[in-house]
């Protein structure tokens, strides 16, 4: 370890630390500090932008962007639970998928990438909250065919929020149902996200937390989240993995806590009304984990409070979240 001046604003010191083979290499302030520039000014949060981190008012992409253009891009959030990145694996690996799919270059490789959210988490202090990365096409004139040439832009920053403890975490949430009309390769998680955005919003004006999108008479999944519900006979029932939805990371380790706990799980298409039916429901996602459903549309679920087997599988993957990596902040 070796002190430094901060690569941000030159001003501060700090010391940095570097991991064998130099894969996980991230600052750490040498005291308590806010990032100021050289007449004192605090700055905000900092930024990673394609390979550099910069002052939030600095990070600055090009209008010509295809992901600001066409929506051409693809996006990743990873939670932070107590300094902790949360099944960040999981999301790596779903990125590198995501831009496969489209043919967009990998902007760095995954170790470059996690190092980064390492650094970027400690720089901006955040003890619990999100990461968002996003990765579009890059910058051309406009058209709908693009070269080959284009050279990606790589966008990190960090939100924090209170996620374990949030009262829709606790009390459990109401969902409304509306046509799932986005395009057919949901498995891909692009910026593409206009369908979601009106329908979590009339969703929102309703009084609802979130919105079930509905295809063909069954459900797909949530604006943002994936869907779940639980039988009278306690099999745990949600949709396969298709191009019809996203192949959630918080779903995929929810489901691997159930089989542990010899839970009996079944992987098909349900309707709205099974869902009304059902003893319990709730949601998964990166920043919302497993997240009692009390309520579909005017229905109540069971007794309108979360159930007991929803609860059991929250508390197993909070566990896992608060212990199942190495600390990368703490305040």
């Amino acid at each position: 370890m070796f002190p430094h001046l901060c690569p941000l604003c030159n001003f501060c010191i700090v010391i940095a630390k570097h991991s064998i083979g130099g894969s996980k290499s991230f600052f750490l302030p040498s005291r308590p500090i806010n990032h100021t520039d050289v007449r004192g000014r605090v700055l905000a949060r900092v930024i990673y932008l394609n390979g550099a981190f910069v002052a939030e008012n600095e990070a600055k992409v090009s209008v010509f962007d295809r992901g600001f253009l066409f929506g051409d891009g693809i996006y990743e959030v990873s939670a932070v639970i107590d300094g902790r990145l949360v099944d960040n694996e999981l999301h790596l690996a779903r990125l590198e998928r995501s831009v496969k799919e489209l043919g967009i270059p990998l902007p760095a490789s995954l170790d470059a990438i996690r190092a980064a959210q390492i650094e970027l988490i400690v720089r901006n202090k955040m003890h619990e909250g999100v990461v968002y990365m996003q990765v579009t096409r890059g910058e051309a004139e406009r058209d709908f065919v693009y070269t080959d040439d284009i050279k990606p832009n790589f966008v990190m920053f960090t939100q924090a929020k209170n996620l374990a403890n949030a009262p829709s975490v606790q009390n459990g949430v109401r969902v409304d149902v509306a046509p799932d009309t986005r395009w057919a390769r949901r498995d891909i998680k692009t910026v593409m996200l206009l369908a979601q955005v009106l329908a979590k919003k009339q969703a929102k004006s309703k009084g609802f937390h979130e919105v079930w999108l509905v295809e063909d008479g069954f459900v797909t999944e949530g604006g943002s989240s994936t869907a779940f519900i639980i039988t009278a006979d306690n099999v745990l029932v949600t949709r396969p993995n298709s191009h019809a939805i996203l192949p959630g990371c918080t779903r995929r380790a929810v489901i691997k806590i159930a089989e542990e706990q010899n839970l009996r799980i079944e992987e098909r298409l349900f309707t709205v009304d099974e869902a009304k039916a059902a003893k319990e429901a709730f949601l998964t996602s990166a920043s919302s984990f497993v997240t009692p459903i009390i309520g579909i549309q005017d229905h109540t679920v069971s007794d309108g409070k979360p159930g007991p087997l929803t609860r059991r599988l929250q508390e197993i993957y909070m566990d896992m979240a608060r212990t199942g990596a190495e600390p990368v902040f703490q305040p």
